[in-house]
């Protein structure tokens, strides 16, 4: 596993695919949260939201690095199956979001005005990783395993990320981020949040299960 991680970090560093995604999550944290001031649970939503943008952007990448004749050769190589090819390239997506986390958790602190405790940098820690756990796990079925045109994935992917960012009350997503714009006290949204990240590592479980289940069809 720690081979395929290397691997496939040295083939998207190489291609050069994780700019876009990275100068868009730059970008919309720029103008989130820049001279920002007052709580900072809607600071830290901004950035979550940026972060769910960029990891499903990030992972549809890495899940189309290689092309059908070298990722088969890949998943021999692996020994594993195609089933560890992919949680290598969920495990490369998640410790890339984890380098951007750190990002989204102190740009807000450096560029605005704002009191900082540990509650709410804990809070802004659930809030990205459950927003980066979700756009994995849409990056993840939106990719050419399961769709071979790159156009229907495309349209997947957008179906699925305004639909989780637009969809009223719908966890954990637009969820997260109401609770997150009306509840100023950072210590009483920490268990709703924990809550939306429980769900949100389901549906990262579920989304890689029913990759697995199409590309083992395929195969």
């Amino acid at each position: 596993m720690t081979a395929l991680i290397r691997y496939t970090f040295a083939t998207v560093l190489h291609t050069q695919r994780y700019l876009a995604p990275l100068l868009l999550f730059m970008g919309l944290m720029g103008v989130l949260t820049v001279n920002g001031s007052g709580p900072l649970p809607p600071a830290y939503a901004s950035s979550a939201g940026a972060l769910f943008v960029c990891s499903t952007w990030l992972t549809i990448a890495l899940m189309s690095l290689d092309a059908p004749p070298q990722r088969a050769i890949v998943v021999i190589t692996a020994g594993g199956g195609s089933l560890t090819v992919l949680l290598a390239v969920i495990g490369t997506a998640l410790l890339s979001c984890l380098v951007l986390m750190v990002f989204g958790l102190f740009f807000p602190l450096w560029m605005g005005d704002y009191v900082v405790t540990t509650t709410d940098l804990l809070l802004g820690l659930e809030a990205q990783l459950t927003c980066a756990l979700v756009g994995i796990a849409i990056g993840v079925l939106c990719s050419k395993p399961v769709f071979r045109r790159q156009g229907y994935a495309l349209v997947a992917a957008l179906a699925l990320v305004m639909g989780a960012l637009l969809a009223k009350g719908m966890p954990p997503v637009n969820r997260l981020f109401t609770l997150m714009a009306t509840t100023p006290d950072a210590a009483k949204l920490l268990a709703p949040t924990g809550a939306m990240l429980a769900i949100s590592a389901v549906i990262l479980a579920v989304f890689t299960a029913v990759t697995q289940f199409v590309a083992g069809r395929r195969e």
